[in-house]
């Protein structure tokens, strides 16, 4: 999937090189891209993911324009310094000045970058002096702030600053190259503009793609709950441990009738899974014996106690859109859950990504649509409050779409980039 820049550069092309920052980061910069070529075919795209080996735009065909390696952080560096030091000895300077260099060249020969994730994507660009744009994902004023003003328990420090962004951020979104900065939400945008940032309220493009047409409702009685581990090995399948262990506490104490889906990144091998469910003491059934609308010939069936849980890796969409709620130890997954207007529950992991730092952010990004419990044990609890308070499960409908946006923002972005660089390369 590497390609050579001399190669990229001898067709007359508009020509983009996308930088992103993780698994999460990579899926949002690929819708996008899908609507980018789908508006202008005639523009040439490029990508360089700094976290892991950017399996999603190996899917689709989208060559890097250096090396990538996955470390054993995953990128959560910033959870625990432990993990920076693993990532050294594991060769992440060297492989950092490999890439940095790489699109240095791309910006010498005349490349525009779009850079999706935190400062680091966004350094980068305005490092290697190219005309460059910017998808915030990784930060939204609702991390200090709500509509009614600072949270608790924010520190001074952030107060002073006023900002979820930090100056030297901010300074990097003013800079006269950069043509545009997509916040993640209204509330964003509305603080960046205020500092004279030109901030478009776009939306979220991971809300993109996850509408489809009604479900058929198999059983109005029916308490379908979405069980997402993440996708990081090898914290995914000690989060899978702790699941399980949560939902055994659901079975135990609800009268309803259950049925749990679990959504597995494709990347991820299945019988990982599996060999815990097994020695949970679930036993796999016959697929024939469930129906679900769920558009999988690979699902598997398992029941404990008349239970019946489901695995899939190809329906995400769907499971999405047909559970009811969610126990969650994931990111980008849990907000897209949560942005359908669905709660979720969750309760912080072991792992460099869903520890008590993470989960406790995660809160604060998704406020009343994340019920934070402290133990898997908690769950069941939890749970029994949230189906007891009807009016809740209203307001947290409202809070999740506010917070998330309205579908349609890759496209409205992809227009607005196209708009800005095609008059850029004319110009050049």
């Amino acid at each position: 999937m590497y390609q050579k820049l001399d190669q990229i550069f001898m067709s007359n092309l508009v020509k983009l090189l996308v930088i992103s920052n993780g698994h999460g980061e990579d899926i949002i910069a690929l819708k996008v891209i899908k609507k980018l070529k789908a508006i202008n075919p005639h523009i040439s795209i490029v990508s360089l993911p700094l976290v892991g080996e950017g399996f999603a735009y190996v899917q689709e065909n989208i060559p890097f324009i250096a090396p990538v390696k996955k470390m054993p952080s995953g990128g959560f560096i910033y959870m625990d310094n432990k993990q920076l030091w693993k990532d050294v000895n594991n060769g992440l300077i060297g492989l950092t000045l490999t890439q940095f260099n790489a699109v240095k060249s791309w910006a010498k020969k005349g490349g525009y970058i779009l850079a999706v994730g935190d400062i680091l994507p966004l350094l980068f660009a305005w490092l290697s002096r190219a005309n460059y744009s910017f998808i915030g994902t990784a930060k939204s004023e609702y991390y200090l702030r709500d509509e009614e003003g600072f949270l608790p328990n924010i520190s001074k420090i952030d107060r002073v600053f006023g900002s979820i962004y930090y100056p030297w951020e901010k300074w990097l979104m003013k800079d006269k190259r950069c043509f545009g900065v997509f916040p993640r939400d209204s509330i964003t945008t509305t603080a960046l503009q205020k500092e004279g940032i030109s901030a478009y309220d776009f939306g979220n493009p991971m809300m993109d793609d996850l509408t489809i047409s009604a479900l058929p409702v198999d059983d109005e009685h029916l308490l379908r709950i979405l069980l997402l581990p993440g996708s990081r090995l090898p914290e995914c399948i000690d989060n899978w441990e702790l699941i399980l262990t949560a939902i055994d506490g659901i079975i135990n104490s609800q009268s309803k009738d259950l049925i749990f889906i679990t959504a597995i990144a494709p990347s991820l091998n299945l019988g990982d899974f599996t060999v815990k469910l097994e020695n949970q003491q679930w036993q796999e059934e016959t697929i024939k014996s469930v129906n679900i609308p769920i558009n999988d010939r690979k699902i598997m069936l398992f029941t404990k106690r008349k239970v019946k849980l489901i695995l899939t890796q190809n329906a995400y969409a769907q499971c999405l859109n047909y559970c009811d709620l969610s126990i969650a130890m994931a990111g980008t997954a849990t907000e897209q859950f949560v942005g359908l207007g669905k709660p979720a529950i969750a309760f912080p992991g072991n792992g460099a990504q869903y520890n008590q730092q993470f989960a406790q952010n995660q809160s604060r990004l998704l406020g009343i649509s994340l019920q934070l419990v402290n133990h898997p044990e908690q769950v069941a609890e939890k749970l029994q409050e949230l189906l007891s308070q009807p009016d809740l499960w209203q307001s947290i409908a409202v809070n999740g779409k506010k917070r998330l946006g309205d579908k349609g923002a890759a496209e409205r972005i992809a227009k607005f980039i196209i708009k800005k660089i095609t008059p850029l390369m004319d110009n050049s």
